[in-house]
């Protein structure tokens, strides 16, 4: 079996273009986050390759592999400091202006407007006051700033409410648009539009295809996803039901 401890990855192969969006799935243990390390060379492949511009990344120093992707990780800390200080970790040469438009761009403008001083507030070691969804999008906002070709997201959406992890879904596929961008993820639900998606079992490619296309196979995708649809659909219903309120009964 596949022992997501010591990962073996098996007839694992594919191509990411420029403003093309992959889209790792699968079961926890399938080998996602294996192969993510391998792009990030936090793992080093024992046998295969894994290239950058044609580059094996074997070759690739720390730096240039550094300015050339930009990591969006499911927890994403906020060190002690200033929001703008935490921006600026993407380029620290970023100008306060710079800082206000990845900010927009991440859609936190109007929430960093009401904050009591703005990209100047404080924020603790662990993002005291700060929600999920700002969390995450104060991440993409420093991925913004950052410019860089390639993006890799690590569960973006996880632990964030179905209209937070939408709505957050959306602005990656908005902003990102133009990038080499690679996103695992448990959250089916806003991969419709991506480039390609890859389902993984067990080390290994089970199906790859486009949304149309993996439903159409009506295999293990297909399935979840619907899944996840009636639910998010069942979700959005029962928040519309005036439970609760009065209902005005009419009269005879």
């Amino acid at each position: 079996g596949y022992d997501p401890e010591r990962p073996v990855l098996h007839e694992v192969s594919f191509v990411a273009e420029p403003g093309q969006t992959i889209a790792l799935v699968g079961h926890t243990g399938s080998g996602k986050t294996s192969i993510i390390n391998l792009i990030a060379r936090f793992y080093l492949p024992t046998r295969g390759r894994v290239l950058l511009d044609g580059h094996d990344i074997r070759a690739a120093t720390g730096d240039s592999l550094h300015h050339q992707m930009g990591i969006v990780l499911q927890q994403n800390f906020l060190f002690t400091g200033t929001i703008a200080d935490n921006i600026r970790i993407g380029d620290p040469s970023a100008d306060d202006e710079a800082v206000r438009i990845a900010l927009r761009r991440a859609q936190l403008g109007d929430w960093i407007e009401r904050l009591p001083a703005g990209i100047e507030t404080t924020v603790g070691s662990f993002g005291v006051g700060i929600s999920g969804g700002e969390r995450q999008r104060i991440a993409l906002a420093r991925l913004l700033v950052a410019n860089r070709p390639v993006v890799v997201l690590d569960e973006p959406t996880e632990h964030l409410d179905g209209p937070t992890a939408d709505a957050l879904m959306q602005t990656i596929e908005r902003e990102l648009s133009d990038r080499t961008t690679v996103v695992i993820t448990h959250r089916l639900l806003g991969l419709e539009s991506s480039t390609r998606i890859v389902e993984m079992q067990a080390g290994r490619i089970e199906a790859t295809g486009t949304h149309e296309e993996l439903l159409a196979r009506d295999g293990w995708y297909a399935r979840q996803w619907r899944s996840e649809r009636d639910r998010h659909d069942m979700a959005v219903l029962l928040a519309a039901l005036p439970v609760g309120r009065g209902i005005p009964v009419p009269r005879a």
